[in-house]
């Protein structure tokens, strides 16, 4: 009786938590200043320069906030990145040598019920579907590859719930989901400078992360197919890749974490010694 006071005094003290907050920052008390009426210059050159002909100014992508992430400020965007897969890296080494030794099917239990499992299998495909469309459209609409790619990282965990770890490492092994990770960033760094090397081989120059032609650089990555579909040059191609990246890093991450205590204790000591 008293946990459930306890959790309920938890869950009344966040709710307020947020609701204070939010009204706090809806009328500017948690600043001295009231956010300007007016949009800024720099918000101005960002959203005017976003989609336009003007090619020596414009990614050509009608969603302003991946044009900054992956165009405007690019080399911010890799090193954001860069700090995250290095995060990755590290917890990945934490548990080195685990993939391997993920329990058979009789050490972990067989999952929840027939009905619970029927929902996840339609619900996974949904989530991955909805990732994928996240990160192939985030030139033309809100999200990009980061998200589609955390979006579809839900689906393996809501197979380690409903089936088991041991259901989800054998249709992808540790060493697959690394492999398919590694592939995502290498596609990041290609198309970094992908312009570049078109640029070199042509006898011409251009810069890194450039997307559409420059001035004294007129080299670039087609914006459209045809005349209607729009690509967003680089953009589409630094999105896709970055799902990849993201989606099975997690994934590998997701298996090992939820190995049970045992085996990964076994492997991780051993590794000490």
């Amino acid at each position: 009786m008293m946990r459930s006071y306890l959790h309920l005094v938890v869950i009344t003290s966040l709710v307020l938590l947020t609701i204070g907050l939010g009204t706090a920052f809806t009328v500017g008390g948690i600043s001295l200043y009231m956010p300007p009426l007016e949009v800024r210059s720099l918000a101005k050159i960002y959203l005017n320069t976003t989609f336009n002909t003007n090619f020596a100014l414009s990614p050509l992508s009608p969603e302003a906030v991946t044009a900054i992430v992956w165009d405007y400020r690019g080399l911010d965007t890799l090193f954001e990145t860069s700090v995250m897969f290095l995060a990755i890296v590290g917890a990945l080494m934490i548990f080195r040598g685990l993939g391997e030794r993920v329990p058979g099917p009789g050490s972990g239990g067989g999952g929840l019920s027939l009905i619970v499992k029927t929902v996840t299998r339609l619900t996974t495909i949904m989530i991955v579907a909805v990732g994928i469309s996240i990160a192939f459209h985030g030139h033309l609409t809100p999200g990009g590859g980061f998200q589609g790619g955390a979006t579809i990282a839900v689906a393996p965990m809501l197979m380690i719930i409903a089936f088991s770890v041991h259901f989800l490492a054998q249709r992808v092994p540790v060493k697959r989901a690394v492999l398919l990770r590694s592939a995502g960033l290498a596609a990041i760094a290609v198309t970094t400078y992908l312009v570049l090397l078109v640029a070199l081989t042509r006898g011409g120059y251009a810069y890194i992360f450039q997307n559409q032609p420059k001035v004294g650089a007129p080299y670039g990555i087609p914006s459209y197919v045809g005349d209607a579909t729009v690509l967003g040059g680089t953009l589409l191609l630094f999105n896709v890749a970055e799902m990849f990246a993201v989606a099975f890093g997690f994934v590998a991450l997701l298996i090992l974490i939820t190995v049970p205590e045992a085996p990964a204790k076994e492997v991780v000591l051993k590794g000490e010694d």
